[in-house]
């Protein structure tokens, strides 16, 4: 799937969650991804990510974010 495909859908799982709030939008908006996306899908989000995330708003890069410390602990 191409990165602007899992932006705009990343973006919008974001919008879902954004009355949340800061703290835990980002935490539901990764939570959304590790239970329903495939596991290349968050693979490929990822390292859209690693490479600056561009296009994904604050939240979704919050949570990308998150899944990558999850898939790559230090």
């Amino acid at each position: 799937m191409s990165p602007e495909k899992l932006v705009m859908m990343a973006n919008q799982i974001s919008r879902f969650f954004a009355h949340r709030g800061p703290e835990q939008a980002p935490r539901d908006v990764a939570d959304h991804l590790r239970k329903f996306w495939e596991p290349r899908m968050r693979r490929e989000i990822v390292a859209h990510w690693e490479k600056g995330g561009e296009g994904l708003d604050p939240f979704a890069k919050a949570a990308v974010a998150l899944l990558a410390k999850e898939m790559n602990p230090a």
